[in-house]
């Protein structure tokens, strides 16, 4: 079931997502719902909380070299800690919370992170470039954070205009 995605400046996108307890058929079918959704709005990642669930989940599927979101290639990512941080790189980042908007946002280049699968089953995964990146900003979306931001002063003021503009088209 493809779900509502909250968005920008929804409240509850600023809340603290708690810690999944439970990993039993209401997780498994809320992962599923979550790629419907992902996919039917062009994303590359989705946390729960985007979709109004404050836990600690979010999946990622990357277009392969091919070019193709492939279901096989599906990362399903609970209660995530990330374990090493190495490196800066830089990439421009968007977010299905925040549509139309796009930003450079700087974070780690490789990263090494533990978490649990929809089983509760612990892994712990090396990831680098744009996977470490897509990694990163769904967390922030984990602890309350969307990626305006960490885009600095001036183009967060940017983006406040942008935003307030866009308002004023919609509501006439």
């Amino acid at each position: 079931m493809i779900l509502n995605v909250l968005t920008y400046p929804n409240k509850k996108l600023y809340q603290r997502s708690i810690e999944v307890v439970k990993f039993d058929a209401a997780l498994g079918e809320l992962l599923d719902d979550m790629y419907e959704t992902m996919i039917a709005k062009n994303g590359i990642g989705l946390a729960a909380i985007q979709v109004g669930r404050p836990v600690r989940a979010l999946i990622i599927n990357l277009a392969n070299e091919e070019k193709i979101q492939d279901k096989k290639d599906l990362i399903e990512i609970i209660n995530p800690q990330i374990l090493k941080k190495e490196g800066e790189v830089v990439f421009q980042e968007g977010c299905l919370s925040v549509p139309g908007f796009y930003e450079d946002v700087t974070r780690a280049e490789f990263i090494t992170v533990q978490f649990q699968d929809r089983a509760g089953n612990t892994h712990e995964m090396d990831a680098s470039e744009l996977l470490a990146v897509c990694i990163q900003h769904e967390m922030d979306h984990l602890d309350g954070h969307l990626f305006i931001e960490r885009i600095g002063y001036n183009k967060r003021k940017k983006f406040d205009k942008e935003f307030k503009k866009s308002l004023k088209e919609k509501s006439k």
